[in-house]
């Protein structure tokens, strides 16, 4: 199934890198696209339980949804994500 995620602190090229070569590391998901315009994160997944271990991965890099807390700890992370993005 193709879901979709809309993301806090995406913010260019660099953070994208980071989360499609983290998300596409979760088993059972595949065609990890991110748009940086629109803060959106889309995939296949092969169940529910599949789609919230994109969620969970996208917060622990520091880039949780839209319904969740946006606190200083969740951008630093995601600054740090979007520098590793930036030099790998």
């Amino acid at each position: 199934m193709k879901t979709a995620i809309i993301v806090q602190n995406l913010k260019c090229g660099g953070c994208a890198k980071t989360i499609i070569s983290k998300v596409s590391e979760i088993q059972n998901i595949s065609d990890v696209e991110v748009d940086v315009m629109q803060s959106k994160v889309s995939f296949h997944s092969n169940s529910e339980a599949d789609s919230l271990k994109v969620k969970e991965t996208l917060k622990s890099l520091g880039y949780p949804s839209i319904d969740e807390e946006n606190g200083l700890t969740a951008k630093a992370k995601s600054m740090v994500s979007c520098m590793t993005g930036k030099i790998s």
